[in-house]
């Protein structure tokens, strides 16, 4: 990158305090038109709240930002656009009951009066020059994950925009996605954009950008040209010490079948099928990872066997019994070991205004004699799971909403751990959080494995379910695609099944 140019981005000396909470602490940062430049750090590092005041949701305490070498003040995320930041966030706004066009020209000046067919004419040309593939026409609630997010990319670029913020833009997609996503960057870059990208896939950061700036406790550690370090280097940065980025595959003699799926068939609120027909089994001891296109129907799958959904037809046979009709609440008072991990973490799992000795007493006090529950012992146990997993909590009695997504998961899997599981259902258990989260969480898997205990992964990130898991169960629309051994298997085998290619009879393992 060449230093006399004047750079795109510029933040000086940003400082950004939260109560008594500091999230930024005099952070610097360049960005160059025609750059990718990708910004790494822990959760709770500083990402977020850095990338909120370069895009107006908030103001820095102290500090400056320039945008192509002049001061910006932004008092909302409208004088940021105004200034050419657009920012792509993981959770897309869009309308979903809005076509492509509409959502576009959506808020533009000038509303009903704007000139249709020199907006379309614009919105053409974009859509040519960076390879973003869209049907106008279409409705957003149609769209897959990827074509919502090329909708996103072309918004803010018919808006102007020549800086781009990209905020974990692959976390639900296919290896296929992934990679023409990166071929449309790569022509931003080309057309003398600055992007900023926010990942915590090190393959991603190494493939696609040219600089990387670290954050560490909300501290600008150190910015370095990609050609000059590696996944290692930069994993120790971000954490502050030397960590093993290895999923150990543990290999134990799988025992008995433990569960059992026959013909499960789900309906949504609207009665249309969400799974149909699914069939599979896992036996003691070994990992079943669960691949697909997010609302491919894992979630209704989740909740089936953990008795939080409705089964409209089909068996769950767990332990040699049959439970379905029965209750999550029943489930665990018959003793039936299983946990479940949701994809929600505050919304299903945990209690965000609850701390974290209550929240390990909602699953506990039922197991409780008497009228009265002894909180003591709750509070040993998660004094315990503090330690253990290196939870970042002032105390075990501090309100868990203000924790970062890192810690509030490791106290959901602590919870869920605790009480002894021969099967745990985990639904995208590293979804957002950093490499060190990430490969503690692995760790903890492989623990239960090599306990000869039985765990369903649903991920998104295959290059971690073809190490981990021992079998890969692939769903598209409802329906199983593919069972297969991770021994040799690819990403681009997994990814065409999830695509709704089926899988090939020689190569079945169900």
């Amino acid at each position: 990158m060449v230093e006399n140019k004047i750079p795109y981005i510029e933040m000086k000396n940003i400082t950004k305090q939260f109560g008594k909470v500091v999230a930024n602490n005099n952070i610097n940062l360049k960005v160059y038109g025609g750059e990718v430049h990708a910004l790494l750090g822990e959760n709770g590092a500083g990402k977020s709240t850095l990338m909120n005041m370069l895009s107006g949701v908030y103001t820095p305490d102290s500090g400056s930002i320039l945008i192509h070498g002049e001061e910006a003040n932004f008092d909302s995320p409208k004088d940021a656009i105004a200034a050419g930041i657009g920012m792509i966030y993981q959770h897309f706004k869009l309308v979903e009951n809005m076509t492509a066009e509409e959502n576009i020209i959506l808020g533009q000046k000038g509303g009903l009066f704007l000139n249709k067919k020199r907006s379309l004419e614009k919105i053409e040309k974009l859509k040519e020059k960076f390879g973003l593939e869209i049907n106008l026409e279409k409705n957003v609630h149609e769209m897959s994950v990827g074509e919502k997010q090329n909708l996103e990319i072309l918004k803010v670029l018919y808006r102007g925009a020549n800086i781009l913020i990209l905020d974990e833009p692959t976390a639900v997609f296919t290896p296929q996605e992934s990679e023409r996503l990166f071929k449309i960057v790569e022509k931003m870059k080309k057309e003398g954009c600055a992007v900023i990208f926010i990942t915590h896939k090190m393959d991603e950061v190494m493939n696609t950008a040219d600089r990387i700036t670290v954050l560490r406790k909300g501290e600008s550690i150190t910015t370095l040209n990609k050609i000059d370090t590696n996944p290692k280097e930069l994993t120790e940065l971000m954490v502050g010490k030397s960590v093993d980025l290895s999923i150990k595959n543990v290999e134990i003699e799988t025992g008995e079948e433990l569960l059992k799926v026959n013909n499960l068939k789900v309906l949504n609120e609207e009665r249309i099928e969400v799974l149909k027909n699914i069939s599979f089994s896992i036996k003691t001891g070994e990992i079943l990872g669960v691949a697909g296109i997010a609302g491919s129907g894992q979630k209704e799958l989740c909740e089936a066997i953990a008795g939080l959904q409705k089964v409209e037809d089909g068996e769950i046979i767990f332990d040699g019994e049959n439970i379905v009709g029965r209750t999550s609440r029943e489930i665990i008072r018959r003793g039936i070991s299983m946990s479940f991990i949701p994809e929600d973490r505050l919304g299903m799992g945990l209690v965000g205004s609850m701390d974290m000795v209550d929240n390990l007493l909602l699953k506990n006090y039922q197991n409780s004699k008497g009228m009265f529950i002894n909180r003591k012992p709750i509070e040993e146990k998660a004094t315990k799971m503090v330690e253990k997993l290196e939870i970042k909590t002032p105390n075990v009695h501090y309100p868990i909403r203000y924790l970062s997504g890192g810690n509030i998961q490791k106290i959901l899997l602590g919870r869920e751990l605790s009480l002894y599981p021969k099967l745990l259902i985990m639904a995208y258990p590293v979804r957002g959080l950093d490499v060190n989260t990430c490969y503690t969480i692995y760790d903890l898997i492989n623990e239960e494995k090599a306990k000869g205990n039985s765990v369903i992964y649903i991920g998104e990130d295959l290059d971690v379910l073809l190490k981990l898991c021992d079998r890969i169960m692939v769903i598209c629309n409802g329906e199983i695609t593919g069972v297969l051994n991770t021994n040799g298997l690819t990403k681009e085998e997994v990814g065409s099944l999830m695509m709704g290619n089926k899988e090939r009879e020689d190569v079945a393992n169900v």
